[in-house]
């Protein structure tokens, strides 16, 4: 309520200069003992009151006299849009029996007395005992309420249908429930009714108390026990499902907070299930965008997103209630992906083979790799990449060393990436893999009829294709003893022949060689030429096999993991333990390369979304097996060779030779009796 709902209005009032007559004409027309006197530009100037009339009467005033001289300035204003609340007090704290109610514009629109506040009071009052009337009723709950001396001074029908009462008013509780105190629950049975009685004390005047007793049907709380019991059951019914879900699943109310996930989309996340209920979805899972069913309020299916290498769609559904959106159920499918990618199989693979070939054709002649693909946490790994960042900046030829598998095409594609050159064609020449009558053609190219089987209008050589770029030499060791004379040429003179050719070519090549062999020791065979291995030595760089970097296995897993996802269309997310101490304890003869098969095997066979001991290689797993029995054997011969020395300086005396070994004679002669 607010002041003009509870106002006594008034359509007229007196202004200055007015007579006593008038004033008499309004106050008997309107039945008012005080009328607002305002200003001819209607502002409020004060009030003529039943007291200013007797005051000008008794002073001998007529009908025709001006009432200015007795209208009293001294007024309580109140705007009419002031809340009962505020009312109620000003009115505690006046002394004045009237105030005037004012509009915005501060213009007179009505009267508000005690009287009228004490009617709105018992109006109010009135309003409230229905409203609490109809909520009893509606609960189906008998109420009873008591004075001091537990004499009954309130009760509403349901209670006297419990009691079978037709009148409860006046009559003593103690009859009833003869035992009632503060807080007491208790169930009852009267006349063919069961029922549930609660007390509970409230104050009355002078500090004396009384009881409020409120009666429920005991068959509605056992009905209520009965649903929650349902509910209770289909909750362990529904977590039972969420924990064996195939795909992940989360569902949020309509505050977006988790109440409910699965163990595979916590899996999938890496996120703890414990920690992630009840928070808000966006911290815990922002990627599934699961609120923006919120607004549509219609369900929706997400395009291939990607994590750990591993495609998932998000189906959005909105939990919809009285039109309402009160909560959102989220379902992430991402184990066999490629089922549902079935529909779209055809579009998707025109576009790979239209990426592919665009790709192709991007990579032609320039490089695939970068320094930051390059996985490590070896700290002399990382050294060496600084180093070799630095040398790609010059001109200098780079030779790359180290085992098969270690990486060495990386390092030769991250060298020219970031040498100056990285805008120019990056050539590879595998040493090994073209046949040695070919290598020079292939290097120098040759000139029409340049012999049988060659190409009607000759053909131009790698050194061509990589003029003002680099030429990467991968096993360069191969390399024939009458090409080596000519390479040296070329990266001396930086020109050439081409076969059957009588023209010198010139061009500027930077030259990148690799290789897993010893050349100083080829060198020493005469199977190397030695000026063309210093000149090719200019700037050396040796790889680290993967067995002196064990830091890097783990790390190494994780990158290929993430990598095979997104290739085979896996759905593996981790390695189990006890795969994983076999995979660091393996010696990696193949190095990185090896490691990357093994993982790309590995994960094929994989059946739980994690790599089992089982899903190895069979090799590895008994290489290690052989590895831990020889450390076994000569662990076994260091113990029996101290046993020998201690016998030999004990002259056979037992007791001392296992006090030289710090052991029991008990533990010595089990020893003896172990190697016989």
């Amino acid at each position: 309520m607010i002041l003009r709902d509870i106002m006594t209005p008034i359509s007229e009032t007196l202004i200055t200069g007015d007579t006593l007559g008038r004033a008499v004409i309004l106050m008997k027309q309107f039945k008012i003992n005080v009328v607002p006197v305002v200003t001819k530009q209607d502002e409020l100037y004060g009030v003529f009151t039943r007291t200013s009339l007797s005051d000008m009467i008794i002073s001998g005033g007529q009908s025709n006299d001006s009432i200015d001289p007795y209208v009293v300035r001294d007024v309580v204003t109140l705007n009419d849009t002031t809340p009962y609340r505020e009312v109620e007090s000003l009115v505690k704290q006046s002394h004045v029996g009237t105030g005037i109610v004012i509009d915005q514009h501060l213009k007179p629109i009505g009267l508000f007395t005690k009287t009228d506040m004490i009617s709105a009071l018992f109006e109010q009052t009135k309003s409230l005992s229905h409203m609490l009337e109809q909520i009893l009723d509606s609960s189906h709950l008998g109420a009873i309420m008591t004075d001091e001396h537990s004499t009954i001074i309130y009760s509403n029908e349901q209670a006297k249908q419990f009691l079978n009462k037709e009148e409860l008013d006046g009559l003593c509780s103690l009859e009833f429930f003869p035992e009632v105190e503060n807080g007491m629950v208790k169930q009852v049975q009267m006349e063919g009714n069961h029922f549930i009685v609660r007390a509970s004390n409230f104050d009355r005047e002078l500090n004396q108390k009384g009881y409020i007793l409120f009666m429920q049907d005991v068959s509605e709380v056992e009905e209520m026990a009965s649903e929650l019991k349902t509910v209770q059951g289909l909750k362990g019914l529904l977590d039972k499902a969420m924990e064996h879900a195939y795909d992940g699943i989360v569902m949020v109310n309509k505050k977006g907070n988790i109440q409910m996930v699965s163990p595979p989309l916590c899996e999938l996340f890496s996120i703890d299930r414990n920690k992630a209920m009840r928070k808000h979805v966006n911290e815990v899972f922002p990627q599934l965008n699961l609120l923006s069913v919120f607004q549509s309020q219609h369900a929706e299916v997400s395009d291939f997103l990607e994590i750990k290498g591993i495609k998932y769609i998000v189906n959005r559904i909105p939990i919809v209630q009285d039109n309402e959106v009160i909560g959102a159920i989220g379902k992430v499918t991402y184990r066999q992906i490629d089922d549902v990618k079935k529909v779209f199989k055809k579009l998707e693979l025109m576009e790979n083979q239209v990426d592919y070939y665009k790709e192709q054709l991007k990579q032609k002649d320039s490089s695939r790799f970068r320094w930051e693909q390059i996985i490590t946490r070896d700290e002399n790994m990382k050294k060496l990449v600084r180093t070799a960042t630095k040398a790609a900046k010059g001109l200098s030829t780079i030779l790359i060393r180290g085992e098969s598998g270690t990486g060495k095409e990386l390092f030769a594609h991250s060298i020219h990436s970031s040498s100056g050159r990285q805008l120019k064609p990056l050539v590879t020449v595998n040493c090994a893999a073209i046949p040695e009558q070919l290598l020079e053609s292939e290097f120098f190219g040759y000139e029409d009829g340049a012999f049988t089987g060659a190409a009607h209008k000759g053909k131009i050589g790698k050194f061509d294709l990589a003029n003002g770029g680099t030429l990467f030499l991968d096993e360069i060791g191969d390399m024939s003893l009458s090409l080596q004379a000519k390479m040296l040429r070329v990266l001396q003179e930086k020109e050439f022949y081409r076969v059957g050719g009588t023209s010198r070519v010139n061009v500027d090549v930077r030259i990148v060689a690799a290789t897993n062999q010893p050349l100083e020791d080829l060198v020493a065979e005469g199977k190397f030429r030695e000026d063309l291995y210093y000149r090719l030595n200019v700037i050396s760089l040796q790889i680290p096999p993967l067995r002196d970097r064990p830091n890097d296995i783990e790390r190494l897993i994780e990158h290929f993991m993430e990598s095979f996802n997104s290739i085979i269309g896996t759905s593996v997310t981790a390695v189990k333990n006890d795969a994983l101490t076999y995979m660091k304890s393996y010696h990696w003869p193949g190095n990185v390369r090896e490691l990357s098969n093994v993982m790309e095997r590995a994960m094929t066979f994989a059946e739980s979304g994690q790599i089992q001991k089982e899903d190895l290689p069979e090799y590895m797993l008994r290489s290690i097996e052989e590895s831990r029995y020889a450390q076994k054997e000569t662990r076994m011969d260091y113990e029996w060779e101290a046993i020998e020395k201690a016998l030999a300086k004990s002259s056979g005396n037992k007791s001392k030779a296992a006090e030289i070994l710090g052991i029991s004679r008990s533990s010595l002669y089990e020893k003896l009796k172990k190697y016989s």
